[in-house]
């Protein structure tokens, strides 16, 4: 039995739903590809597909081979590559994890871009706000806004994110504005409970960071709900400016605290360092440091004057 064929056969049929459009992809016939798969199936000695006359379920044993085997194609794929003539021209499957809100906003048309530009790359991304584990759940990149920690990944700088404070104005005249961070404790905060600390909103004076605890009867991990909790006078946010500027540009929203804000944070691409020759995770953060080269103004909060 040739392994290789076999689990390219079942990876394939799996993503693909059936045996026929499997076939199709492969240009091989629906026959053979169900022998393959139940040549494999007798060598590994248990069932990897629940067949039925109307579709196809994968077995336990199958959910954890599959990821295993989509994983060792991809490597052989990526070892090709770096090697052959055509490892310039990149292609094959490229697993990328992003933060929700940060690629709704401001990656989508880049990534249709992408693909347009490299068409034999078929770009699998995941929006989620949650720390993914690169290597063990198998994603080639990640894009992340954060102040870069020691990691044994390799990252490369994309944009730079400023953090701003902003309520409605209808919240600052109701509570009226705060002068200093520790004016905080009598206001109402959204919080954002994804962060390390959600309880803590960091600022700095004279260049030195500062803790300020916060407190509020709002709660969620969607930046989408708080922007929309901001806007209509619930309480005040602290957070990205991406999120904020097109409703401060609207006079939804307005910043206060301008002096005490903490330096941006940024955006990074992440990948493994076993990857990073990969010609597909080349192109990809090289496409997006060239894409946000010319990103919109969210690093540059508008100025509304003070009261």
């Amino acid at each position: 039995m040739d392994t290789l064929n076999a689990m390219r056969a079942f990876v394939t049929t799996v993503d693909k739903g059936s045996f026929s459009q499997a076939a199709r992809t492969l240009g091989a016939s629906k026959a053979t590809l169900s022998k393959q798969v139940a040549a494999l199936e007798d060598h590994l000695g248990v069932r990897l597909l629940h067949r039925t006359t109307r579709k196809l379920n994968l077995t336990d044993e199958g959910r954890v081979y599959v990821e295993r085997a989509r994983r060792i194609l991809e490597d052989l794929e990526d070892a090709e590559d770096a090697v052959s003539p055509l490892g310039a021209e990149p292609r094959g499957r490229l697993r990328v994890s992003a933060p929700h809100t940060f690629g709704a906003m401001h990656l989508c048309d880049a990534l249709a871009s992408f693909v347009e530009r490299y068409p034999h790359v078929h770009l699998d991304i995941e929006f989620s706000d949650r720390l993914v584990n690169l290597v063990d759940e198998g994603f080639d990149a990640a894009i992340r806004i954060s102040t870069l920690k020691d990691s044994t990944l390799i990252a490369r700088r994309l944009a730079p994110v400023n953090m701003i404070l902003c309520a409605s104005p209808i919240y600052w005249k109701k509570h009226g504005k705060p002068k200093h961070p520790n004016d905080l404790v009598d206001h109402q905060a959204i919080i954002y409970s994804y962060l390390s600390t959600p309880g803590e909103w960091t600022f700095q004076d004279g260049g030195k960071p500062f803790n300020v605890k916060i407190s509020g009867n709002f709660t969620t991990n969607n930046d989408v709900v708080i922007r929309s909790a901001a806007v209509q006078g619930v309480g005040i946010f602290h957070g990205p400016a991406f999120i904020m500027n097109q409703a401060i540009r609207k006079g939804l929203l307005e910043p206060a605290l301008e002096d005490y804000y903490t330096d941006p944070l940024n955006v990074y691409a992440l990948y493994p360092s076993s990857r990073n020759l990969s010609p597909k995770v080349r192109a990809f953060v090289d496409f997006l440091v060239e894409w946000l080269s010319h990103t919109p103004d969210w690093e540059a909060p508008p100025q509304i004057s003070r009261t």
